[in-house]
C-alpha cells in the first residue's frame, strides 16, 4: 500500500492502521539494527511512493553515522559504517530534533529520549510534493520503529557480552584439554556456514554457534593420558571418550543462554544409520544442528589431525565425508557440505606444532 489517494478520513485511518502493522510486523521478524533499517528504508519508499531513502543512527556525539542505510531510484541498497554527517538538511534535523519538510524532499527525527538518528525520503520522478499528513505518518512510523531499533541496540549489546563470556569460557576450557583436540579457527565459521546455507533462522544460527564453539567442553574431564595417546584406545578409555558429549551438556545446562544448544552439544557424535553415540539416535532423531556440527567435525579430526591420526589433505578427507554419506553422515548435509566446502579450500589450517600449511 501506498499513498496515492487519502482524500477521506476513513482512507486516512486505514492507511495509517496499515502502516502500523507494516512496522509492526518488520520489528517481529527481523533480530539485527542493519538488516532491520534496510528493511525499513524499502517500507518508506513503498508507502510514501518516494524513489529514495535515507536512515541514519548517529554516534553520541551526533557528528557521525554508526550505520547509514540509502535506498536509491532502482531500490539499491548501500549501507555504510562511520561516514561524517554532511549536508543542511541533516544538520537541520539534527539541530532542531525535529522535521523538515520541502518540496518533494521529507526528514524526520529518530527520537528515543534523546536524537538516535534520522530518516529522509525523496520524490525524485514528478510528483505531488510532500504535505502535512505525509510528515505526520512518517513520524508515527518512526517513533514505532525506533522502539524497535533501541530494544535490538539492547539485544545486540547483551548477545555481545553473552558471546564474550562464551569465548572466555572456551579459552579456559581449552587449557583443560590437549591442543591436540582443539579446533583450527575455522572450524566454527564452516559450522556456521553450512547452517547459513541450510537456511536456518537467526535464533538456530546463534545456538550452532554456541555450540561449534562449546561441543567438546565434555573433554575436560577426560584424562590427559587418554586426550594425548598416540595408540589405539583400549574398550575401557574409548568408553571414556564416548561419556563426554553428555558430560558437556551437564557442564552447560546451568546456562541458560546455552539451553538451545545443549542438544547439538549432546548428540553431535550420533551417526545417520543409528551406530553412534550417547543414545543411537538415526537419521532425523538426530538434532540438525548436530547432524551439521557431526560432519564439520569428522572433516576437522581429518584435516587438523589428532593424536591418533595422520592429518589428510582437503581433497582425501572429502572423498571420505563423501564415502560415508548415508551411513555416519544425513547425506542432505554432506551435499550442503560439498557446495560450502569450496569456499574453504585455500584456508590455512594449523598444524599441530603452531607452524601453517597451505592445500
Amino acid at each position: 500500500m501506498s499513498i496515492k489517494n487519502y482524500s477521506t478520513p476513513t482512507k486516512k485511518y486505514r492507511f495509517l492502521i496499515s502502516a502500523v502493522h507494516s512496522i509492526y510486523r518488520l520489528l517481529n521478524s527481523t533480530y539485527e539494527v542493519n538488516e532491520l533499517i534496510s528493511r525499513m528504508g524499502r517500507l518508506f519508499c513503498q508507502f510514501f511512493n518516494a524513489q529514495y531513502c535515507c536512515i541514519v543512527l548517529l554516534d553520541p556525539n551526533k557528528k557521525y553515522s554508526i550505520i547509514k542505510c540509502t535506498i536509491n531510484d532502482n531500490k539499491k541498497l548501500v549501507v555504510y559504517k562511520k561516514t561524517q554527517i554532511s549536508g543542511r538538511v541533516e544538520e537541520k534535523i539534527i539541530r532542531g530534533s525535529s522535521a523538515v519538510r520541502k518540496g518533494n524532499l521529507l526528514g524526520v527525527p529518530l527520537i528515543s529520549e534523546d536524537l538516535v538518528g534520522f530518516a529522509i525520503i525523496k520524490r525524485t520522478k514528478p510528483a505531488r510534493p510532500f504535505d502535512l499528513f505525509d510528515q505526520e505518518m512518517l513520524m508515527t512510523m518512526a517513533e514505532q520503529a525506533v522502539v524497535g531499533i533501541k530494544n535490538m541496540q539492547l539485544y545486540e549489546e547483551q548477545q555481545r557480552i553473552v558471546f564474550g563470556s562464551i569465548k572466555s569460557l572456551v579459552t579456559f576450557l581449552n587449557t583443560q584439554v590437549s591442543r591436540d583436540y582443539t579446533h583450527s579457527p575455522y572450524f566454527s565459521k564452516l559450522v556456521c556456514a553450512l547452517g547459513a546455507e541450510i537456511h536456518l533462522n537467526e535464533k538456530q544460527l546463534q545456538s550452532l554457534k554456541y555450540a561449534s564453539l562449546l561441543h567438546d567442553a565434555g573433554k575436560a574431564d577426560i584424562p590427559m593420558t587418554i586426550l594425548t595417546k598416540t595408540t589405539k584406545l583400549t574398550d575401557e578409555e574409548y568408553d571414556i571418550i564416548k561419556k563426554h558429549p553428555v558430560k558437556g551438556a551437564q557442564i552447560l545446562r546451568p546456562l541458560q543462554v546455552l539451553r538451545p544448544a545443549i542438544p547439538i552439544i549432546m548428540y553431535h557424535h550420533e551417526k545417520y544409520n543409528g551406530t553412534g553415540y550417547p543414545s543411537q539416535l538415526k537419521g532425523g532423531q538426530i538434532p540438525l544442528g548436530a547432524r551439521i556440527m557431526s560432519v564439520a567435525d569428522a572433516f576437522e579430526a581429518m584435516v587438523y589431525g589428532r593424536p591418533y591420526r595422520q592429518r589428510m589433505d582437503i581433497a582425501s578427507a572429502i572423498k571420505e565425508i563423501k564415502k560415508k554419506s548415508g551411513t555416519q553422515f544425513d547425506p542432505q548435509v554432506v551435499e550442503v557440505f560439498l557446495k560450502v566446502i569450496k569456499k574453504f579450500n585455500k584456508k590455512v589450517y594449523l598444524e599441530q606444532d603452531g607452524s601453517k600449511a597451505e592445500h
